[in-house]
């Protein structure tokens, strides 16, 4: 406890530093991760990150020193060739995207290992940290360092700002975008490049192997939330930011732990989190929402059913039993019994003697699903040029989710026809 309270005091200016950095490197690079995931290039970050490795290791050896300049350089010239190869190699062979991205991100990786275990071996003692990039080590931004990565991430959060509207775009509809006359090769190359930059100054928090991680799963858990590609941005930021606050607090406490595995760790439980939690999208409410669409579609066919019997005996408000709605069409009887109790408490449905009758509530409901259903048979048949014969299954899964906005435009398409194509009367 008493290590919790002397961390978020934030009195000790290295830890002050140390935060600063996590949380700027965990957030800018899940405000890039949004659009790179909303363009479906999830592998490309993974190669990118990769692909730096070899990099940084150039970078040292030339220098001779870790000045982080001189590592971002490095990195994102690496970055780059491996975009660029990855690119020829798709548009210039019969070799898939995927493998292009699993060929180039083995080849730099294994380069980049060679030249780490080469400059580890030759004695130099200025390399001593050096293998951190592969881990991340957000602990160890002090001084330059954090300027400079402070200083490219807060440049990247900028960046995605002044060009929120044109990465939106090409994000979703590159065709579009370039249709409006916006250059859409040059914010291609934009999102690139920020793509570049972002694993860049990601590494240093969580290292080249887990970066991947770092610029993607803050977007995925950030999409279960929001449609709103601008709320995805902050939420996805957000999450990036606890995670770098909690990798850099477990450093903290642990300082033989590294960081990048546990800032992975804490994304990932809240992306999971997410996944089951999050109101509309999340497998839980998913779920819920599926649960009351089957209701719904059991209740309609049930009064539906009703009024066809109602039809054949020219009297809708006869009483019926379980075995006769049975006979004119299969229900499992567990769930019949189940949705006519229900409809009785809902008020569609009434009670006498074991005979399940229609209340006028239930009369009204059961015509319109049985009108809905046969105006888009009619539909399919008039302007589809469907047979007959082969419009009703398709009818049977629309009826129950028109809204009564298409059911008026529908009507008067159709000229408020009196007969289906099967000469049934269309009831109103």
């Amino acid at each position: 406890m008493e290590t919790f309270k002397e961390f978020f005091s934030f009195s000790d200016p290295s830890i002050v530093s140390v935060v600063v950095g996590a949380v700027l490197l965990t957030a800018s690079s899940a405000v890039v991760g949004t659009f790179t995931f909303l363009k479906k290039k999830a592998l490309v970050g993974d190669a990118v990150a990769h692909s730096v490795l070899p990099g940084i290791c150039l970078a040292f050896i030339l220098s001779g020193t870790k000045n982080p300049i001189w590592m971002i350089l490095g990195a994102f010239l690496t970055g780059w060739i491996s975009l660029v190869i990855i690119d020829n190699i798709t548009t210039k062979s019969k070799i898939k995207e995927d493998t292009a991205i699993a060929l180039i991100l083995s080849v730099f990786f294994g380069i980049g290992i060679l030249m780490l275990t080469n400059i580890q071996h030759s004695g130099n003692a200025a390399q001593t940290g050096l293998d951190s990039f592969l881990f991340g080590k957000a602990a160890a931004l002090v001084g330059q360092d954090l300027i400079v990565f402070g200083i490219v991430a807060v440049i990247l959060i900028v960046t995605v700002g002044l060009f929120f509207k044109e990465l939106k775009l090409i994000a979703f509809d590159s065709n579009y975008a370039k249709a409006l006359g916006l250059p859409v090769k040059w914010i291609d190359l934009l999102l690139t490049s920020l793509t570049v930059l972002a694993v860049v100054t990601g590494i240093q928090a969580v290292g080249v192997v887990l970066m991947a991680a770092m610029l993607i799963t803050p977007a995925a858990a950030a999409r279960f939330w929001t449609n709103d590609v601008f709320k995805m941005t902050l939420i996805a930021a957000i999450m990036g930011g606890i995670s770098g606050l909690s990798g850099a607090y477990v450093s903290y406490v642990a300082p033989a732990m590294p960081t990048g595995p546990w800032i992975v760790m804490i994304i990932s439980a809240i992306a999971i989190v997410s996944f089951f939690i999050a109101p509309k999208r999340g497998i839980f409410a998913r779920g819920i929402q599926q649960r009351r669409l089957q209701r719904l579609i059991m209740d309609e066919n049930l009064l539906k059913e009703l009024y066809h019997l109602g039809e054949k005996d020219k009297d809708p408000y006869k009483g019926r039993t379980v075995d006769e709605i049975i006979e004119e069409r299969f229900f499992p009887k567990k769930a019949l019994k189940t949705a006519l109790r229900r409809l009785r408490r809902q008020g569609f449905l009434t009670k006498t003697n074991g005979y399940w009758s229609y209340t006028e509530a239930g009369k009204v409901k059961g015509q319109r699903v049985v009108k809905l259903h046969r105006l888009w048979e009619l539909y399919l048949s008039k302007y589809m040029k469907i047979a007959p014969d082969h419009v009703h299954e398709d009818a049977e899964t629309v009826e129950h989710i028109i809204t009564p906005e298409l059911e008026a435009q529908l009507e008067k398409m159709l000229e408020y026809p009196e007969f289906d194509p099967h000469e049934e009367k269309i009831p109103y």
